[in-house]
């Protein structure tokens, strides 16, 4: 019951405060492992990350000046494994919260867009995850809680999708493509009730685009 609350409490959510963030300005931005540029996709002018050639980890750009707790982040992203990306890659792309000082640990939600539309049903079940660095990585919550951290969506490679991720204390709901219900639904986030930054995430082998960035809070 109390968890329906919660659910329902997060829906009810109202913005106090809602702040756009320009993308397109680099100097707001702090890189980790990943190099940025701003690059035109599908005829929208966006920020583009890759990995570093000399990056080691998570790759993410950091927004600076910006502290978020509770509230919604919306935004685009497009994912597409690079061409010389393995077989494993998935064009990994998505939004980390909470990011404790330096990256050290952070809570995420991000979509393996490849995984969308092929027809194999289980791959399919893996389209959206999500993790908390460095402890809970996605393997340990597949292995120790398997289908409870990711879900489906539709999505595809190279396309732009919308997410909404909707934080409240140890609550966090992910939407996908303008869906007005959640896909998927976190009522144990492992950093706990805590203050962090915004950033923007890559996974190996990836190519990302991200716009639209907004902040309510």
């Amino acid at each position: 019951m109390l968890k329906a609350y919660a659910v329902a409490a997060m829906f009810c959510l109202s913005s106090v405060h809602a702040e756009q963030i320009q993308l397109t300005n680099l100097s707001r931005l702090e890189l980790t492992n990943t190099k940025a540029v701003i690059a035109t996709h599908q005829g929208k002018s966006a920020l583009k990350l890759t990995e570093a050639e000399n990056g080691h980890g998570d790759a993410f750009a950091t927004v600076k000046d910006l502290r978020f707790r509770n509230g919604t982040i919306e935004l685009e992203l497009s994912g597409a494994p690079l061409k010389s990306a393995p077989d494993s890659a998935r064009g990994f792309v998505g939004v980390a919260f909470r990011v404790q000082p330096g990256g050290s640990r952070f809570e995420y939600f991000y979509i393996r867009p490849t995984n969308g539309r092929t027809d194999d049903q289980l791959r399919r079940n893996h389209s959206t995850q999500y993790a908390s660095f460095p402890d809970w990585p996605w393997q340990r919550l597949r292995q120790e809680s398997p289908g409870v951290y990711e879900s489906y969506a539709d999505m595809a490679p190279g396309e732009w999708t919308r997410l909404r991720t909707v934080v409240q204390g140890t609550n966090a709901m992910l939407h996908v493509g303008g869906a007005t219900q959640p896909c998927l639904i976190v009522h144990d986030l492992k950093l706990g009730d805590v203050e962090g930054s915004i950033a923007l995430w890559i996974g190996p082998g990836t190519e990302g685009h991200f716009r639209d960035l907004t902040i309510s809070k």
